[in-house]
């Protein structure tokens, strides 16, 4: 018999299976000993009251035993099969590759930037002396921006597809087996290559290509059916089928597409700055408390709020994370966040942005909110005086419009700078934060404080261009066999919503002939 089962339990109980196991019998009203196994499914943490709980919901096995784990998903030889050409290597251009093989064709993934291992040394040179490697950097190379931002795994995207299933090929290629069950899966900064480069080796060993410093320059259709693509400019590579699965920063694919009259569309994105605390004040906030737990990690924060009819939100939060420069081309600033696996730095920081639409930038130009949001950039570059230099300001004198004195300790390694931050966003944005972040602070305790530091911009946030695509084949409406894909492409936004946008297109192919 099984039953499944919700039960409470307090944080330093959490790997105490005796005491899961009092638990369970005392809910289910039967002797331990009839308890034969168990096996929690999900897990998250209760702040609400004064007394931090974890839920568990269990699966318990009454008088039968636990069945055996999940097979590995086998990936057989598919080098001779037809060939799927992928562009990118971020998680929408490895999991449709790696849904390819299971589908009995042969990926060649080309990837502009390079390999895990080649790229730190770009990461370093970004973060120490402020120099972008314009194709290496932490938007491009393997693994894409995922790679070097953090590993959260939260998405809505249920219906979209099997989100399971895209945890259990994390967990397959060196992931633990805790993303299958907290609420909000993490794998961390740090141990993501080990894993991405283990997707590598799969395709690999099933006969795939993964090709790196293989920049896409040009697209090669004939008679409204894609033939192939050109590489670097001078190496041309033939299939029937192309997913195009560039990333939100991929500007000169934008423009490629445009500048060649193949379909592409303004799209509203948000832009904003990124707000970091002492985690300390996160967590008395959140668990109620002086200091946290051991038994409970940094906590996190979700918020939102309507500034007359503009939205202003928090998003990709990053509990005990770093502020990272994630600039794609010289002379721009770009900050995201991270966090390694331990969560064990002393700052949170979250991205903290406000909608642009449609309105806010008028005309007819396809590629205008694009070119807004690297005006944005260029700005930003300037105010902070070059190398990478942010500006940033105190969260209380920015609302109250004066210039800080000194600016708090912070984790953005290239520095900050103190200035007017109004003057690097547009005026609109400036205000929503303006009166967002007050009311930030009346819903969450010590949240609105000069002990937090904006820096901007944060502008990535999502693609400013979408390539349309059919709802029903996912092939562009001009050009048959282009498949636009995941974030890149506007449909898909997070690691786990693009490895899943991945796999639909892989799975798409199937039905085009």
């Amino acid at each position: 018999m099984q039953k499944d089962i919700e039960i409470t339990i307090a944080p330093g109980d959490l790997a105490n299976e005796q005491e899961i196991n009092n638990k369970l019998s005392s809910a289910l009203k039967i002797a331990p000993s009839n308890i034969t196994g168990y096996k929690i499914f999900k897990r998250s943490i209760d702040a609400r009251s004064r007394n931090v709980i974890y839920r568990l919901q269990v699966k318990v096995f009454i008088g039968e035993s636990l069945p055996e784990e999940a097979e590995v998903i086998p990936y057989t030889n598919v080098a001779d099969k037809r060939a799927v050409i992928i562009v990118g290597a971020g998680p929408a251009g490895l999991f449709a590759a790696l849904q390819c093989i299971e589908n009995g064709m042969k990926p060649i993934v080309l990837e502009r930037g390079k390999d895990v291992k080649q790229r730190r040394r770009d990461l370093a040179m970004i973060n120490k002396e402020g120099i972008v490697n314009t194709e290496s950097n932490y938007c491009y190379g393997e693994g894409g921006a995922g790679t070097y931002s953090d590993g959260k795994l939260y998405t809505r995207s249920n219906k979209r597809g099997d989100i399971n299933k895209v945890l259990q090929i994390f967990v397959q290629h060196g992931a633990t087996d805790d993303i299958l069950i907290d609420a909000r899966p993490h794998i961390g900064t740090n141990k993501l290559p080990h894993i991405i480069t283990a997707i590598r080796e799969t395709i690999l060993n099933a006969g795939g290509e993964v090709r790196f410093d293989q920049k896409v320059t040009d697209l090669t259709v004939e008679y409204g059916q894609i033939r192939g693509v050109v590489i670097n400019e001078n190496e041309t590579l033939n299939a029937d089928a192309v997913i195009l699965a560039t990333g939100h920063s991929a500007r000169d694919i934008y423009t490629l597409l445009n500048d060649k009259g193949i379909l592409v569309e303004a799209k509203p994105f948000a832009l904003g700055v990124r707000i970091e605390h002492p985690q300390a004040i996160i967590d008395a906030a959140q668990y109620h408390c002086d200091i946290r737990s051991e038994f409970l990690p940094p906590a996190y924060y979700s918020l939102v709020e309507q500034v007359g009819s503009r939205g202003v939100f928090s998003f990709c939060m990053c509990p005990g994370g770093i502020i990272a420069p994630c600039a794609t081309h010289k002379n721009e600033i770009v900050v995201n966040g991270w966090s390694p696996s331990k969560r064990n730095n002393p700052f949170a920081n979250s991205g903290t942005v406000v909608q642009v639409t449609l309105e806010d930038v008028p005309g007819t130009d396809p590629l205008r909110m694009m070119k807004f949001q690297a005006e944005i950039e260029k700005t930003a570059f300037e105010m902070g005086g070059g190398n990478l230099v942010a500006p940033a300001q105190r969260m209380i004198d920015f609302v109250e419009g004066k210039l800080s004195a000194d600016l708090p300790k912070n984790s953005y390694l290239p520095g900050t700078k103190s200035v007017m931050l109004k003057d690097a966003l547009p005026e609109f944005v400036a205000d929503s934060l303006k009166n967002a972040l007050p009311l930030f602070g009346k819903k969450m305790k010590g949240y609105y404080t000069n002990d937090a530091i904006l820096v901007g911009v944060e502008s990535r946030s999502s693609s400013p261009v979408r390539i349309p695509r059919d709802k029903e084949t996912f092939q562009h409406p001009q050009v048959k066999g282009l498949y636009p894909c995941a974030e890149g492409a506007g449909y898909a936004g997070g690691i786990v919503s693009a490895a899943i946008d991945g796999v639909n297109c892989a799975n798409a192919i199937l039905n085009f002939k």
